[in-house]
């Protein structure tokens, strides 16, 4: 009976988490098409990836965006199936295949020709589609895997492949259609990829604290009660300053994990119990488990 239920509660969860990551992966479908079509398509901006090298092929052979977006997937979701897993790679079809169905039926309207506004909120729209699809678990772009294939035959990182295959092109961009064009392309690009890490990372992205200081045990308290946050101590040794060199303390070396909204909080009350505490900070990119399972969203 007691295997019944878990079964029963584990098939509920999956179902209601698969719910909910195909309406990510929608969402971002249309708000993708909307960017496109309403933004950067009349505009003839660009963005980055694979979505900019559809751009840029639509524009210089006039092919219709719907099927170049696709076409021009195709090589690497096949290749997600390998770089990543199949189920991966299946998800990314659909996705793609659902913006191009998006941008060949749906009537967005043209919002705006100021390429200013164009470059800016095209790229957030973009990047909020795109992100929202990421979160969905699938990509509405095939560049990221690209870099994963190029990234294990080079000793480049993926940044730098993704950012070297940006380069050709908006280089391409600047050469076929002017230097003003493929500018404002780089900026709705540099839009876009900010608003994917903050609609992927979200309010709750985390940044991971080390506290060295002398008052450690009235920390961890304030930490652990006021906070509301676990701690993580490691024991170390405090002194070796310059002027005297051959004496140290021990210490502990304190630990935890907060929200960026509460990093101005723990700042306030570190420096409140010791002003002369040391810290330093480092980004989580993804954290779970502990006193944060039941905060985290994902």
């Amino acid at each position: 009976m007691q295997d019944d239920q878990r079964y029963t509660g584990a098939g509920k969860f999956s179902f209601l988490n698969t719910v909910k990551d195909t309406a990510y992966i929608i969402s971002g479908i249309l708000v993708c098409g909307f960017a496109l079509k309403s933004f950067l398509v009349p505009n003839q901006f660009f963005d980055g990836g694979v979505t900019g090298i559809s751009l840029l092929i639509h524009e210089l052979y006039h092919i219709n965006i719907a099927y170049v977006i696709v076409t021009a997937n195709l090589p690497f979701i096949v290749m997600g199936i390998f770089q990543v897993n199949g189920r991966f790679a299946w998800k990314t079809l659909a996705a793609i295949i659902g913006v191009g169905l998006c941008l060949h039926y749906i009537p967005y309207p043209i919002i705006t020709s100021d390429k200013l506004l164009v470059c800016i909120f095209g790229g957030v729209f973009m990047g909020t589609g795109v992100g929202l699809a990421i979160r969905g678990g699938c990509a509405l772009d095939g560049i990221e895997v690209l870099a994963l294939y190029t990234l294990k035959r080079s000793s480049f990182t993926i940044s730098e492949i993704i950012l070297g295959i940006n380069v050709i092109i908006f280089s391409i961009a600047a050469f076929k259609l002017g230097i003003p064009t493929a500018l404002y392309s780089i900026l709705t690009y540099y839009a876009a990829s900010r608003t994917i890490s903050f609609v992927i990372e979200g309010l709750e992205e985390y940044t991971g604290f080390t506290i060295i200081s002398g008052q450690s045990e009235i920390l961890k308290e304030k930490l652990v009660k006021g906070l509301g946050r676990g701690v993580t101590v490691y024991k170390g040794e405090r002194g070796y300053l310059r002027d005297s060199f051959e004496i140290s303390y021990p210490c502990d070396i304190l630990f935890t994990v907060v929200t960026r909204l509460e990093v101005r909080r723990l700042k306030r009350m570190v420096f409140s119990v010791d002003p002369n505490a040391f810290m330093f900070t480092s980004t989580i990119k993804e954290a779970a488990g502990g006193v944060l399972k039941k905060r985290a969203r994902h």
